[in-house]
């Protein structure tokens, strides 16, 4: 079960499309640009997909991860997910500091946080994923 107490089916541990799924590229690869168009991450939808469509995994179907192909139909999210999550993690300490001043656990939380945002960051630009003058800013209150 998960955080908010949906169970989600497991993931297969299999590499290659099932003979049961009968869905063709031409119909999962809109489908994956549809639910991007409606806010939802990456992993989100390959949860939906799963539960919802019974598509196991999108890459053996199509041949592309989901990312590839969210980025051919022009979905792409602006960050990558997981740089993106470690960002809102970063906010919520912070507020969380500003709240607790003397908590020194979660300070020093904080500081691994933010040193993960910064390599992780260094990596997408060298990547190209991000552009080259991209810059990870401390906000103020979030």
């Amino acid at each position: 079960m998960t955080r908010k107490g949906k169970a989600h089916s497991t993931r297969p541990v299999s590499k290659r499309q099932p003979i049961w799924c009968k869905y063709a590229p031409e119909e999962v690869e809109p489908l994956v640009v549809k639910l991007a168009k409606e806010e939802n991450t990456p992993s989100k939808i390959g949860l939906v997909l799963r539960d919802q469509y019974g598509i196991p995994l999108v890459k053996p179907i199509t041949g592309k991860t989901v990312g590839k192909t969210l980025k051919e139909g022009g979905a792409a999210p602006g960050l990558p997910e997981d740089l993106d999550n470690l960002i809102k993690k970063a906010k919520r300490l912070r507020r969380h500091l500003e709240r607790n001043k003397s908590d020194l656990y979660e300070k020093r939380s904080l500081e691994l946080v933010e040193s993960k945002v910064r390599r992780l960051a260094k990596y997408y630009t060298r990547e190209g994923v991000l552009p080259k003058d991209w810059k990870y800013r401390v906000e103020g209150p979030a």
